[in-house]
């Protein structure tokens, strides 16, 4: 019997299509080349984000979740997303109303009134989850004939990919996970190890909004570990997690410029652009831009000493 083609509703969320649409091209592009289908979903609005809706209203975060989950329902396939917060909101709403009758009916009376209504018949995914287990970490280790030995990456899990560990899929894996590591090593590229990897951006919790400064030390001390191990990036699966290192890193070397020493400088990388090049597909496949001149516009901490570490074995 041939193998079932895996296939997604695919969910784009906020960050990425406003200001990072290079990631939804590299995993656009991975999946394709992967074999694995991924089906749009019309009409679908932001997830509502978990450290912001839910903070002042659970029954509002509930019915605009559910809302997405249906449109995946009329896909007839499992939501795979690219954002750990989009993906603790429509996971957990997904949990949540399946198993309490009460949230389901007061959801569903207010999804009648625009002719939806919130079934429970899809799973929900993040990328990472449909790459480890779903496709295969060994699997996927066929796909990768170009390895990058002499690349030293920091890895960055993000929060809500890991927690709350209930209704995660890690097995156990919440505390002290290495399910990231091992799909990087598979490029052979080097998880270098450093102090407080777990921990937050800074972004998330709308911390970003209320209080710049106080994210901002976050992300400093983050970099700070980084850049004593020696990285020559830092990997991440999360939009928002990577405008924060990316762009908050810019705003990291003024504010604390004074107490930093030289500038920070770890180029910020999502996952699907590293396993693309070790896929043997082009870097602008997967928007890798080493330069530009463009004010405003990402990556704003340049990747040139990424692609230069990498471009003498593509």
């Amino acid at each position: 019997m041939p193998e079932k083609k895996l296939k997604y509703s695919f969910y784009l969320g906020c960050v990425i299509p406003n200001r990072y649409p290079f990631i939804e091209q590299s995993v656009r592009n991975v999946f394709k080349e992967l074999g694995i289908g991924l089906i749009d979903m019309q009409g679908a609005s932001c997830c509502p984000a978990p450290g912001v809706f839910r903070g002042f209203s659970i029954p509002l975060w509930l019915v605009v979740g559910a809302r997405n989950i249906s449109i995946a329902e009329e896909n007839g396939a499992d939501i795979v997303l690219m954002c750990n917060g989009c993906y603790a909101t429509l996971l957990e709403v997904n949990v949540m109303l399946k198993h309490d009758k009460k949230k389901r009916d007061m959801v569903n009376e207010h999804l009648a009134k625009i002719g939806r209504e919130f079934k429970g018949t899809i799973e929900v995914k993040h990328i990472i989850d449909v790459l480890y287990y779903d496709f295969g970490l060994d699997k996927l280790k066929d796909y990768t004939n170009i390895k990058f030995p002499n690349l030293r990456v920091g890895v960055h899990y993000g929060c809500h990919i890991l927690k709350d560990s209930t209704h995660r899929p890690w097995h156990g894996e919440s505390e002290d996970p290495r399910f990231f590591e091992e799909l990087i090593e598979i490029t052979g590229a080097k998880c270098i190890d450093y102090k407080d990897r777990l921990m937050c951006c800074g972004a998330g919790g709308a911390v970003r909004t209320a209080s710049l400064e106080v994210s901002l030390d976050y992300t400093r001390e983050k970099l700070e570990n980084m850049r004593n191990v020696g990285v020559d990036c830092c990997m991440v699966c999360c939009p928002f997690c990577h405008l924060q290192l990316d762009l908050g890193q810019v705003q990291v070397n003024e504010t604390f410029k004074d107490i930093i020493g030289e500038p920070y400088k770890i180029p910020i990388i999502y996952y699907t652009q590293l396993l693309g090049l070790s896929m043997g597909m082009n870097p602008r496949e997967l928007g890798l831009v080493a330069t530009h001149k463009l004010a405003g516009v990402p990556p704003f901490i340049p990747i040139k000493s990424f692609m230069d570490k990498i471009k003498e074995h593509i």
